[in-house]
């Protein structure tokens, strides 16, 4: 595998850092929506899903930025 340029490895640490920071504010809304007890099921359901696209990206980052090393 190939070691990431410094450039890139901080693009990819910035994506990272507001991917998760996206989701822990996806994870709150659907907590206080669902909280409310009005919540619209379709929107909470287009928001889990979005949570989970989310959740996908940042393994994909963590991935191409802490590869396994095997040992």
């Amino acid at each position: 595998m190939l070691a990431l340029d410094k450039e890139l490895e901080a693009r990819l640490g910035l994506e990272l850092a507001t991917k998760r920071q996206e989701h822990t504010d996806l994870d709150a809304a659907i907590r206080t929506l669902l909280a409310s007890g009005i919540a619209d099921a379709t929107l909470i359901q287009r928001l889990k899903k979005r949570k989970l696209a989310l959740k996908d990206r940042i393994v994909q980052l963590e991935r191409i930025i802490l590869p396994d090393i095997i040992a």
